[in-house]
């Protein structure tokens, strides 16, 4: 059961989504993750979005031979829906009991020897093995705190930084996916080649800033100042641009527009020649 959800979340979708809503996201997942889009210099972006698009592709082909396995029976067993696909494996809970007999066997010998394994005393050499055992199952935990690990995860960047002072900073190609950056002030800042996928940036300064080749994609620009903001080349398709002023801003190269805007919501904004977008 959780791995199945575990796909769903993987295509941002709900449980039980239809194979032609897995499709849609797969499609819309793929357009922008694909390492094609983001430059051959960042390679470290390029390698992150090589193991998103792999995790969206198992998705995508777990959950399909899923649903078409569950067309052929003819509503046979008990689906008659992709839910119920969940049901055989909620009968994998009661495995838990059989413990019970176990720690009871261990409290009933009569072996004096056990008993000093189950004591606290400190000149035992019988705690070693608890110890070792606990050990074996906290393995995962070194991994996250001890930096001399191999498999060591530095503890994740605070993705809040609201009304944060970047005037000017060079941000370029810096990965800013998803960060709050609502009220921020960014004028005069180099975010060429940033990676901004679903970045938050209501109400932020962008006046004069480089956004030459951001991917925006789904960002959220809503009363943001863009005045005299370089986009050309920048991406942002899906991007929530209600109310933001975007007077002159460079998008264009002579009469050939060099933004991508597909499906952005540009209403009431202010568009680069003044006009404000219906």
């Amino acid at each position: 059961m959780r791995e199945l959800e575990r796909y769903y979340r993987v295509l941002d979708l709900e449980p039980g989504a239809s194979l032609e809503e897995v499709n849609q996201a797969y499609k819309d997942l793929a357009f922008i993750w694909h390492p094609d889009r983001i430059p051959l210099e960042n390679q470290r972006l390029r390698e992150k979005a090589q193991k998103k698009l792999q995790e969206i592709n198992e998705a995508r082909e777990k959950l399909r031979s899923l649903k078409t396995k569950h067309q052929i029976p003819h509503h046979s067993h008990h689906s008659h829906h992709s839910y119920n696909s969940y049901q055989p494996y909620q009968h994998h809970s009661p495995p838990p009991p059989p413990k019970k007999p176990q720690t009871k066997t261990t409290y009933q010998s009569p072996n004096p020897q056990s008993s000093n394994s189950r004591s606290p005393n400190p000149q035992s050499p019988n705690p070693q093995s608890p110890n070792s055992q606990s050990a074996n199952h906290q393995s995962p935990n070194p991994r996250s705190t001890n930096p001399q690990s191999p498999n060591y995860e530095p503890p994740k960047q605070n993705p809040d930084l609201s009304g944060k002072d970047f005037s000017h900073a060079n941000l370029s190609n810096k990965d800013l996916s998803g960060r709050n950056l609502s009220y921020a002030n960014l004028s005069g800042a180099n975010l060429s080649d940033a990676f901004m996928h679903k970045v938050v940036l209501r109400g932020a300064d962008l006046s004069e800033a480089n956004l030459f080749r951001a991917n925006l994609l789904l960002a959220d620009l809503r009363e943001a100042n863009l005045r005299n903001t370089n986009l050309i080349g920048a991406d942002l398709s899906g991007a929530d641009l209600r109310g933001a002023d975007l007077t002159g801003a460079r998008v264009r190269s002579g009469d050939r527009l060099l933004v991508k805007l597909i499906g952005a919501n540009l209403s009431g904004a202010i568009m680069p020649d003044g006009n404000v977008h219906g």
